[in-house]
């Protein structure tokens, strides 16, 4: 017998779909490489079937026809994709595509239809665009999506948001801080900018230690690649076989296969870099100074919130509003990472404005502490 907790599963899953339907158009509209996006089409018609037979089981026990729209989400996620380009959210689709699966794996009006694998190689196939192009796959990369394993190089989107919430939840802290001790309006500013820049110059230096030191380990592994290529190329050709085999060819076409890389010095070092070390050469971790220069932004973008009302005002006027901008930033923040969880926007915001306000009264009641043992 179907029940009202039947119902609301059939809504959400095609809600769900129409979602990944939207954005994969969204992501095909962006994408500049006619190629992929076909791709991106045709896994857009997938997550429209898929709607269609929800839609259809909701139908046999309700009688009434649903016409859903992308929900906000979704939109919001679009929108990203067609301004920053598909890099930029394909790490957070790929993710609900894995949910997906999991969760059609579990309900039994999805057994045997094969939407569970479906949404599976969807996630596979994220997973190899986001590893290997920054808006864009061409050629043989594109040929061997299900060949391609490496992690995916980061979500920009996820980066963006809580940069950002490192920034306006230490400010806003020390702020504070300094406002129970000190009701000056100078001394507060000069405390704000202070760790505005070393808050955003701290997070730029040591993005770029991280990111350069990982382009100097990569740079470091497949150089010694490239002396094992040179020196013993008949063993780094029987590594690439057992690779490609034990990723399902037979053992003639992967020998074949590799043979066909190793006849090539450059496409041999591409291809081992890839397959056994997990690195793309193009890329090797980004850039060291964008990934800088992106931290010391975001940073302070967050930063300069709680910060800016002291500008304005002074005494306890500028600590009310910085506390109402702060409790504003703090909820869009928190909407922002619904963006990459799925969880509710008031529970997602409401637990960051709990959370940055609980650090921000802490430093405030200490600030008063100290303000008082020193004044007397």
């Amino acid at each position: 017998m179907t029940t009202s907790h039947d119902f609301a599963r059939y809504r959400a899953n095609i809600q769900d779909e129409i979602d990944s339907a939207h954005l994969y158009r969204a992501l095909a509209d962006a994408e500049k490489s006619p190629q992929l996006a076909q791709v991106y089409r045709k896994l857009a018609a997938t997550e429209e079937k898929h709607a269609q037979f929800w839609q259809a089981q909701l139908r046999q026990t309700t009688r009434v026809v649903t016409t859903v729209q992308p929900s906000w989400r979704a939109q919001t996620l679009a929108f990203l994709a067609r301004r920053f380009g598909a890099s930029f959210v394909l790490p957070t689709l790929t993710g609900l595509e894995r949910d997906d699966s999991r969760g059609y794996a579990a309900q039994p009006e999805a057994t045997g239809t094969g939407m569970s694998a479906e949404e599976t190689s969807h996630a596979v196939i994220l997973h190899t665009i986001a590893a290997h192009t920054r808006g864009g796959m061409e050629g043989g990369a594109l040929a061997q999506l299900e060949g391609r394993h490496r992690a995916a190089g980061g979500n920009a989107l996820r980066a963006a948001v809580l940069g950002a919430n490192d920034g306006l939840v230490s400010n806003l802290s020390l702020i504070m801080g300094v406002a129970g001790a000190v009701t000056e309006g100078n001394a507060i500013v000069i405390a704000g900018l202070a760790g505005l820049l070393a808050g955003a110059a701290s997070m730029a230096m040591g993005e770029w230690i991280s990111v350069q030191s990982s382009r100097e380990l990569y740079e470091r592994q497949i150089k010694i690649e490239q002396t094992e290529i040179e020196q013993a190329p008949q063993e780094e050709q029987e590594e690439l076989a057992l690779i490609y085999q034990a990723k399902g060819l037979s053992a003639t076409q992967a020998e074949e296969f590799a043979a066909r890389l190793m006849s090539n010095h450059d496409t041999a070092l591409d291809a081992l870099s890839r397959e056994e070390l997990g690195i793309d050469p193009q890329e090797l971790g980004g850039s060291a100074l964008e990934a800088a220069g992106a931290s010391f932004v975001l940073f302070a973008i967050g930063a300069i919130i709680p910060l800016f009302p002291f500008f304005l005002f002074g005494g306890i006027p500028a600590i009310i509003a910085s506390v109402v901008v702060s409790t504003l930033g703090l909820f869009v923040i928190g909407a922002g990472i619904t963006l990459m969880t799925g969880r509710s926007v008031w529970y997602s915001g409401m637990r960051q404005v709990i959370f940055g306000l609980g650090a921000a009264a802490v430093t405030f009641a200490i600030g008063r502490l100290i303000g008082v043992s020193v004044t007397g």
